[in-house]
């Protein structure tokens, strides 16, 4: 048994990834914006130094997975100070405690920092193409990327990272800054119209699948490596708006459907055979059956 923190540990993927390690035994605490009524949920706002060095010196973690970030490429743009405070010097003050406190990190980033690369998506593209990242919280994630290679290089800390690509699941509540899928099921089931952009694919990856990966990684924990959680089927984004319609009984009258969607690669293709050989990576959970929960996950929290 480990003594774990998941910062963000309210958030989305952060409160299914602590239920998954403590079913596996694990002493796992969490720290988030907002309170809990967890007793072992502490608040912390990670881009305040004062509060994150409060929450290490008062508990002693041997693994961090860093969760806590501000997500999604439009509310980078409207809220800015906020995504870098948050998601650079947040993570640098991580970085700064780990330096202190020597526990291992699992980092969570994103396969935005692929940026326009429409190939296969391998782990080692940025060490052999210039990336050309497409938002500010693509350059935010690849920012704290190398703010932890160089704490590796300079001061020997210990981390993994792990890019993800489109989990999706029970437990993403809906915000106009959310990914597609929570926007389509939220807009479905309010009648509310959404735009469907056609010729775009994306891989699916269910939320459960992913929290046993990351969850694997205490048990093979290989420092500096960095892992792609990505599916390897391809699915057009009308296909998964033409899914949650189905599963709602609805019509598509409210969709209007466009062109290629500007500033976005039309296909992420991931190369994630490392994260299987390394952390048995392995998605179980079929896209419709993953939908189907998720659409009823929506119903009981909205239609109340």
């Amino acid at each position: 048994m480990a003594r774990i923190l998941v910062t963000g540990g309210l958030g989305f993927i952060g409160s299914n990834l602590v239920g998954e390690l403590r079913a596996r035994g694990h002493d796992v605490w969490l720290c988030d914006l907002r309170h809990s009524e967890d007793p072992k949920s502490v608040r912390c706002d990670v881009s305040v130094f004062r509060q994150v060095e409060r929450l290490f010196e008062s508990q002693g973690f041997e693994y961090v997975y860093h969760a806590a970030a501000e997500y999604g490429r439009w509310n980078g743009e409207d809220y800015y100070e906020n995504l870098w405070m948050t998601n650079a010097v947040g993570t640098k003050n991580i970085i700064r405690m780990q330096e202190r406190k020597r526990f291992r990190m699992i980092f969570f980033g994103s396969a935005e920092v692929y940026g326009d690369y429409d190939g296969v998506m391998s782990e080692d593209v940025m060490d052999r193409i210039p990336i050309k990242q497409m938002n500010d919280y693509a350059m935010s994630k690849w920012v704290n990327e190398m703010q932890i290679m160089n704490s590796a290089a300079m001061f020997g800390t210990e981390t993994v990272r792990v890019r993800l690509f489109n989990v999706y699941g029970p437990g993403e509540h809906y915000t106009p800054y959310r990914g597609w899928i929570p926007r389509f099921i939220y807009k479905a089931l309010r009648d509310e119209p959404y735009t469907v952009y056609l010729g775009h694919k994306r891989t699916l990856e269910y939320v459960e699948d992913i929290c046993r990966t990351l969850g694997n990684i205490v048990d093979n924990f290989k420092p500096g490596e960095v892992y792609n959680l990505g599916g390897d089927e391809q699915y057009e984004v009308k296909y998964v708006s033409d899914l949650i319609l189905r599963l709602l009984g609805k019509d598509d009258s409210k969709v209007t459907y466009r062109e290629a969607e500007p500033f976005t690669t039309r296909i992420k293709t991931p190369d994630s055979s490392k994260a299987k050989r390394d952390l048995g990576f392995k998605l179980t959970v079929p896209v419709e059956e993953g939908m189907r929960r998720t659409v009823e996950w929506f119903k009981q929290v909205y239609l109340r």
